[in-house]
């Protein structure tokens, strides 16, 4: 998933055979990205909107490879909309970009939602095993940003176009009564282009505090031109602002803020549009110029620059095979669930070293479905492979493997009239249109699908065996495409639903991922 290579892993920053990287550092969906330093240990964390447990939590030593350590919340809310119940749910309108920071010996996540209309603060000792304590702004606040300042003070920068700041309480779990709150950078947007030319007005506001200067990095989208990073600075909170464009790359990548080495090398941790494999997280060397961050080569990224550490390794966990031998009823780390879980409906232990999926409820489709399971897919290419018992299907009910986004398609099983048959199914017409149906006979089946992204081909290819050696192409090729519906890359999604009568169910034998297509 990423492009890492090194000759000599303690070289010094001048050293011709240094270790290098290339971007995107990791090819697969991490959108939103915000990192923080604490001694040699950075964190991350991510957008995943409907899926849950939401907010990931991710640990690196070199700034490269990522390790998932937690989430944040297993529920935000227990509504219509995140249960998906009564015709609601919160697709792409889960929770939002989020803002990680680290003050005094506690961890804060700040994150908003735009199903609840809220906004969560976080609170933790130990980001990694929690537990977290959750406050709530009865207000959702737009690419929130926050700020412990020298003198005690907390503030969250904010919104689209005006940039707004809005000061908390010193323990940062409400609004301050009487506190500051204003716009502090009127019409952002006009730094890169003429207000009339503006597209995507400024957002994904990022505030950092750095030898005395308040800065706010933001992204803006011109028409007729690609996503541009800008920075405003100023030298008080609410002072006179002056911007400028800090990356204008033609692959548009943008959106995040700088955090610095224990050296005290600069780096910036930002992400790109990939189409459909979602928002790549990219990586640029930062140096100084007159107290301004300048981002990799005057703006524009080089296409590779050295390693951030050279003396320190870390594991990669984004995505992973998973075989279900679990002792307790908690899936890996690398998988969340579309929507909230029905804790009723599945199982990792009523059949030991199998996944259980019990339906629990009618659902029209697999966007109404309860209990899907899913990972990122990843680039330039995946395949991902399932092993399924269907033997206690009931009429009525489909259970499969997935490529799951709003154009999704899918090879599974379908049960009609007591038979069961191989079904592929694709729904980039916007209707969930059964492609090819095959008579099934056999209690266990393997599925496959492989994902091609190379080049942005976008292509998603369905297969099935009876023996899990031959192996055969069935339906037809899924074009698969970004929709903001969604809001998130394409995923591997094992699933189970009913549309005649509940209690039916499947057991998946393990997911298998690899890094090549057939």
């Amino acid at each position: 998933m990423n492009k890492n290579s090194s000759s000599d892993g303690n070289a010094p920053l001048d050293n011709h055979n240094q270790c290098t990287f290339e971007n995107p550092i990791l090819w697969a969906d991490v959108p939103d990205p915000d990192v923080i330093r604490v001694g040699e240990v950075f964190y991350m964390s991510s957008t995943t909107m409907h899926m849950n447990p939401g907010v990931p939590i991710m640990k690196s030593y070199d700034l490269l490879n990522w390790d998932i350590v937690n989430y944040v919340y297993d529920v935000l809310a227990d509504n219509d909309e995140q249960t998906l119940s009564n015709g609601k749910n919160e697709y792409g309108k889960g929770s939002w970009a989020s803002s990680l920071r680290y003050n005094q010996g506690i961890f804060y996540l700040v994150v908003g939602s735009l199903a609840t209309g809220k906004t969560y603060i976080f609170q933790t000792e130990n980001i990694e095993q929690g537990p977290f304590k959750r406050s709530i702004l009865d207000s959702y606040y737009h690419d929130m940003s926050l700020l412990f300042d020298d003198d005690g003070r907390v503030y969250m920068v904010y919104d689209v176009g005006d940039i707004k700041v809005i000061e908390l309480t010193e323990d940062a779990t409400a609004i301050k009564e009487d506190g500051l709150n204003k716009i502090i950078i009127p019409d952002a947007s006009i730094t890169a282009s003429t207000k009339e030319d503006v597209g995507l007005p400024a957002e994904g506001a990022h505030i950092q505090k750095i030898n005395g200067y308040y800065f706010v990095f933001t992204i803006t989208w011109p028409k007729n031109s690609h996503r541009i990073q800008l920075v405003h600075r100023a030298e008080s909170i609410d002072g006179d602002y002056q911007g400028r464009i800090a990356v204008s790359d033609i692959t548009g990548t943008a959106q995040g803020g700088i955090v610095d080495t224990v050296d005290g090398n600069w780096y910036g941790m930002l992400f790109r549009d990939n189409g459909s494999v979602g928002r790549l997280p990219c990586l640029l060397q930062v140096t100084w110029e007159n107290g301004w961050p300048v981002f990799g080569e005057k703006g524009i990224i080089p296409n590779k620059m050295p390693c951030p550490v050279n003396n320190k390794t870390s594991k990669q966990y984004i995505v992973q095979s998973d075989e279900f031998n679990y002792e307790t009823n908690n899936v890996g780390l690398v998988w969340q669930w579309n929507h909230n879980p029905d804790q009723e409906n599945w199982s990792l232990t009523k059949r030991p070293g199998f996944l259980r999926l019990k339906n629990g409820k009618i659902s029209a489709d697999l966007e109404e479905a309860r209990n899907t399971l899913t990972q990122r897919t990843f680039g330039p290419e995946c395949s991902g492979q399932i092993a399924i018992e269907t033997i206690n299907m009931k009429d009525g009910d489909v259970a499969g493997f997935a490529a799951f986004q709003k154009d999704y398609g899918f090879v599974g099983v379908k049960m009609m009239e007591g038979a069961r048959s191989i079904v592929m199914v694709n729904a980039s017409t916007g209707l969930a249109e059964e492609i090819e149906r095959i008579p099934l006979e056999e209690d266990r089946v393997y599925f496959k699908i492989d994902f091609d992204y190379k080049n942005q081909t976008d292509k998603a290819y369905f297969y099935y065996s009876l023996n899990d050696v031959n192996w055969i192409q069935i339906g037809n090729t899924l074009q698969m495409s970004y929709k903001l519906d969604h809001f998130m890359g394409y995923r591997f999604a094992l699933f189970n639903f009913a549309k005649e009568t509940t209690g039916g169910f499947v057991d998946f034998d393990y997911f298998r991922v690899e890094d090549k297509i057939s």
